[in-house]
């Protein structure tokens, strides 16, 4: 009988040893994602920021401004700008993805490169679109790839209604100016090296709002600012820690630009 007492016990402790060193290894809740719900101590690091990018989704700080935008600014809210409307989405997130489609009136996916898109569409130049066919456009950090991204916000325009929304993101470099792109930049590596990835043609600078505005739209740019400390903080709406990289965008916006 002792001999089974102890053997209990014994079940008892590892039994408690283990529970206690799962909820040690669970870390608190200091970060939830607005987009998939994860929560954790922290998020994960992208190529140039520190604990910016969600565990679950792998979306990072510009799609959850983005979404905050919607839910908590009245002016953009989801409901008057997605909800019952028709819109384009270029190179689309598959989480934004789901979110939109239940409740648009029409939602259509689109990229340059057949994949799991609707429409394989150029940007710059979509005469298959008819002209005011779509209440939002959505191109998050696309129109850096684009050789003539004027020529992007002219279609984006026209294929809008009047009154319709852009929503833009691109990458900014810190503190620049003016736009920088330099046609002689042919190379992958020239391009890392001149607008911090092998793939863009061009690093914007503090002047991308006036570029969109010089394409007939009315502009809104939308940053951490916008929103409470608490909800910048539990959401990472801004880097915990700003990144010393020269091409690294810390003060990302979201902008919402209306068709005049």
């Amino acid at each position: 009988m002792n001999l089974i007492r102890r053997v209990i016990r014994k079940v008892f402790a590892l039994l408690s040893f283990a529970v206690r060193r799962l909820a040690a290894s669970i870390p608190p809740a200091g970060v939830e994602c607005n987009i998939c719900g994860q929560r954790s101590r922290f998020f994960n690091d992208d190529p140039f920021i520190k604990k910016t990018t969600c565990w679950r989704c792998g979306l990072d700080l510009r799609h959850r401004l983005f979404i905050a935008a919607l839910e908590h600014l009245d002016e953009l809210s989801f409901a008057d700008m997605v909800q019952g409307r028709r819109v384009l989405h270029f190179a689309p997130e598959d989480q934004i993805r789901e979110r939109f489609t239940a409740v648009a009136a029409g939602y259509v996916t689109a990229d340059i490169l057949s994949g799991n898109v609707d429409r394989v569409l150029d940007i710059a130049h979509m005469p298959e679109m008819e002209t005011g066919s779509f209440d939002l456009v959505i191109a998050c950090d696309v129109l850096e790839h684009v050789p003539d991204d004027r020529a992007a916000l002219g279609e984006i325009h026209r294929i809008l209604r009047p009154g319709g929304y852009a929503i833009l993101t691109v990458p900014q470099q810190d503190h620049l100016e003016r736009t920088f792109e330099d046609p002689s930049v042919t190379t992958p590596e020239g391009r890392r090296q001149a607008y911090g990835h092998a793939y863009h043609l061009r690093i914007y600078g503090e002047d991308f709002g006036e570029r969109v505005e010089q394409a007939g739209f009315q502009v809104r740019g939308v940053s951490a600012e916008d929103f409470p400390a608490e909800m910048v903080k539990r959401n990472v709406l801004f880097p915990p820690r700003l990144s010393p990289h020269p091409m690294a965008t810390n003060y990302r916006k979201v902008f919402f630009a209306r068709r005049k």
